[in-house]
């Protein structure tokens, strides 16, 4: 069968899954360094793609024509966009949208859909949006999943079980280290829950090929003036909450 995909922009990151591979083989492509192998019983090819939509798009482009990937899966963490969320919990993409294209006018931005003209009437839905047949698959796959609980030290603030949600996450080439960003796209995006640097050029590419592209982030911080120190704080534990996430999501891609 062919195998499934797995994306990390840090190798923080991707190292949390590649410790649990059986039988890895790794090689180097264009820079980058792919490993195959076994992940609980599921054929796949790990690879960190770097940060940014462009580096994320190569390697995303790599896992599909080298290897005939039969599905993206991004794993990593976010900043989170809606203060009701806290520190390690997990957003499941099912919208994603790349929030730094479109037309730069007197109001503003105007997004439009990547790769489209960015000038004139918006004729395309600026969002990939998850199969909601796939959709399905991946909330079955997640019931029951009770995630680590974090400690006081890890959330900075009290012992916590991180939640799972469902909603769009934002991708971008900029870090969001302040509050009026955050609501900003906020504003622009009414109901984003996360902002990240590479989902939905993952989701561009995977949607030319024909391939699904589930992306899946845990948050390491608020996307505020304290993001530059939450991040690296938060790292290891949001990522471990994202890891687990996705090795349970494996037998509905």
């Amino acid at each position: 069968m062919q195998p499934i995909g797995i994306l990390s922009p840090l190798d923080a990151e991707l190292a949390l899954l590649e410790t649990g591979l059986e039988r890895p083989h790794g090689q180097e492509r264009a820079g980058v360094r792919f490993i195959a192998g076994r992940l609980d019983g599921h054929d796949v090819v790990l690879a960190q793609s770097g940060i940014g939509k462009v580096s994320a798009a190569q390697v995303s482009s790599l896992l599909l024509d080298r290897f005939a990937c039969r599905a993206l899966v991004v794993s990593g963490v976010a900043g989170g966009l809606d203060i009701r969320l806290g520190i390690g919990d997990i957003v499941v993409a099912d919208r994603l949208a790349q929030q730094d294209y479109g037309a730069l006018t007197r109001r503003g931005l105007v997004n439009y859909r990547a790769g489209v003209m960015p000038m004139g009437e918006r004729r395309h839905d600026p969002y990939y949006n998850l199969p909601p047949e796939l959709s399905g698959r991946l909330r079955e796959a997640l019931k029951g999943l009770r995630l680590p609980s974090l400690s006081a030290a890890a959330t900075g603030g009290s012992a916590r079980r991180p939640k799972i949600r469902f909603g769009t996450i934002l991708s971008g080439d900029q870090f969001i280290n302040a509050a009026p960003a955050r609501l900003t796209l906020r504003r622009r995006f009414p109901g984003a829950l996360a902002v990240e640097m590479e989902g939905a050029a993952v989701a561009q590419v995977a949607e030319r090929h024909g391939v699904p592209c589930v992306v899946v982030r845990a948050l390491s911080d608020l996307a505020g003036a304290a993001s530059h120190i939450d991040f690296i704080a938060f790292l290891p534990a949001a990522g471990a909450a994202a890891a687990m996430t996705v090795r349970r999501l494996l037998p509905a891609l």
